[in-house]
């Protein structure tokens, strides 16, 4: 993994098979840390607890209702990497199915 800024929002994306990882590094983040995870399962009954950080969403996508990983990661990048051109935003961004963790910035 890379190393990231304070001021980063953090990404999680994968599917069951990543949760292990998920679930130790987000024991390893503080009580201010942001961000987002998504986990993408087959069926609701796949759905298990996830301890975050209070301001981190945990979602849970089912496939069988058509839900996709890579179109939520993609709105939701959309969303927290605006291009305004006033300021710079960042996400550090760790999608196991997609290789190592990297820092995304809208600029």
């Amino acid at each position: 993994m890379t190393t990231r800024t304070a001021t980063e929002r953090i990404l999680l994306a994968g599917d069951l098979s990543s949760l292990p990882e998920f679930r130790l590094f987000l024991a390893s983040l503080g009580p201010k840390s942001t961000g987002q995870v998504f986990i993408e399962v087959d069926s609701l009954d796949e759905i298990e607890e996830l301890a975050a950080p209070p301001r981190f969403s945990v979602c849970w996508l089912d496939r069988s209702r058509g839900q996709q990983l890579r179109r939520s990661v993609d709105a939701w990048l959309s969303e927290m990497l605006p291009v305004s051109g006033v300021e710079e935003h960042s996400v550090y961004a760790w999608i196991p199915a997609d290789g190592a963790a990297r820092s995304l910035r809208s600029d």
